[in-house]
């Protein structure tokens, strides 16, 4: 599969085309492997398009070129000692994207998976997200190959001050402002954060969010995604005259982000069948026991095929995709990158799916995301449904700055109030470049026009 098709183009549009495939031949060539960045880049530039066409300022200045080169890109040696006595050696990661609008914002993530192509993809795409939400914070992403499952306590906090050992050296609260992502919860966080303060001998709460609260984390961080992207969909929902109380809701993943966005879909009437993690899927007809889940994966640190257990109607079947097979009105990908390929976006439209949208990172192919289109199936980008979470890291980073920490209910209106206007710009965006309906060219261009704006302002840096 090529990562990057030309499209038909008119007669005017044929200097942008040509820019655009320069630029994209330019980053193949510089590092043929790193696909997923590749992806990434393509269905960026593919909605960007319009407003290269109407903007002449943007190719002038060259901004393709510069938005796509990552303005630091650091990675290092995590050497560590397991529970065995035995030094074990990972990679780190951090990627400094763009810190056009702000300091550099994003999540680490630890997973076998991460390499030099996951933290650039999704630093890119961080880059629009941020700029989404309104709140001034720049593009980061980061991590390690480093897998949290199955080490003990000890050993994750020995990997943790191994790599904060290095990457303190490249963060700060009006620098860089990592958080959690994948295999990196409070647990981690708190590691991370103990040993930062150790080597600063100070107490600069804003370097890192998705605190602990005891030591300045922020209320409804926790849920932050998961509530926001229930608060999008409720949004795209509201938009066509329907709401979410009776729909039946997929949703994959069974982490932070998973269970509380089942948490707010239940909680607003919709019933949740089916979730999953790396090693299958539950489907629960009656509808998914969310405490049985919390239990299971907050608490207990368990596999998601144990909820079998206490829900003996319950169905558990191993390997992840087919969980897309379920029939559902509403489809949330909330667990990795291209879990949802062609096959499965037929299937779901073969179901009567209505509205997907992503809760994780590029989760859908763009084969997946074309027959969506096509189907005249509401689409939600990731870009824009998932913001809730760095959103209120941004909110959590300006508590922090205050020193004040609001309530629950306050960090959960403000939240409400970012995911509406995250719906509202990337809509009007689209129907201004007459793709109405289009989110992903909305958020896109929405974004990309905040991020060319402010570079064109800060000069050639």
């Amino acid at each position: 599969m090529e990562a990057y098709v030309k499209d038909t183009i008119s007669k005017e549009e044929e200097l942008v085309q040509a820019y655009m495939d320069e630029v994209f031949e330019t980053i193949v060539k510089r590092d043929p492997h790193e696909k997923e960045f590749h992806q990434a880049v393509s269905t960026i530039f593919r909605s960007i398009k319009p407003a290269l066409v109407k903007n002449p300022a943007y190719r002038n200045h060259n901004i393709l070129e510069r938005i796509v080169e990552p303005e630091r890109l650091i990675t290092f040696r995590v050497p560590w000692m397991d529970d065995n006595g035995t030094v074990q050696v990972n990679r780190g990661f951090r990627v400094q994207f763009n810190s056009a609008i702000g300091p550099y914002k994003g999540g680490l993530r630890f997973h076998p998976s991460v390499n030099t192509s996951i933290v650039k993809f999704l630093g890119f795409q961080q880059i629009f997200k941020n700029a989404l939400t309104g709140q001034p914070i720049g593009g980061g992403k980061g991590g390690s190959d480093f897998d949290p499952k199955g080490k003990s306590d000890r050993e994750i906090m020995r990997f943790c001050q191994s790599f904060m050992s290095e990457l303190a050296q490249h963060i700060g609260k009006d620098i860089d402002v990592p958080a959690g992502d994948i295999g990196v919860g409070a647990k981690e966080i708190g590691y991370l954060f103990g040993q930062y303060k150790k080597m600063r001998n100070t107490f600069e709460a804003g370097v890192l969010t998705g605190k602990g609260l005891s030591y300045g984390g922020s209320l409804a961080r926790k849920e932050a995604t998961g509530y926001g992207t229930i608060y999008f969909v409720q949004e795209m929902l509201k938009d066509h005259g329907f709401d979410i109380a009776g729909k039946k809701v997929v949703i994959s993943g069974s982490g932070n982000v998973s269970i509380y966005a089942m948490e707010k879909a239940i909680e607003l009437g919709a019933k949740v069948i089916a979730c999953s993690d790396s090693d299958g899927y539950i489907y629960d007809e009656s509808g998914i026991s969310l405490e049985t889940v919390k239990q299971l994966k907050e608490v207990e640190k368990r596999r998601i095929h144990d909820y079998v257990e206490f829900h003996p109607n319950a169905h558990y079947q191993e390997g992840c995709t087919g969980i897309w097979s379920i029939a559902c009105d509403i489809a949330l990908p909330c667990a990795t990158q291209n879990e949802i390929d062609a096959a499965a976006a037929q299937t779901l439209v073969n179901n009567g799916v209505k509205v997907v949208a992503e809760g994780a990172n590029m989760p859908s192919t763009p084969e997946a995301i074309g027959i969506f289109l096509e189907s005249n199936v509401l689409f939600g980008p990731a870009k824009a449904v998932n913001a809730g979470g760095v959103a209120v890291s941004s909110l959590e980073m300006g508590q922090n700055s205050s020193r004040m920490a609001w309530s629950f209910e306050k960090v959960d209106t403000k939240l409400q109030e970012i995911m509406t206007d995250i719906y509202q710009n990337c809509k009007e965006a689209a129907k201004e470049y007459n793709q109405p309906g289009n989110l992903i060219v909305g958020a896109n261009i929405a974004g990309f026009i905040k991020v060319a704006d402010a570079m064109i302002d800060l000069g050639v840096i």
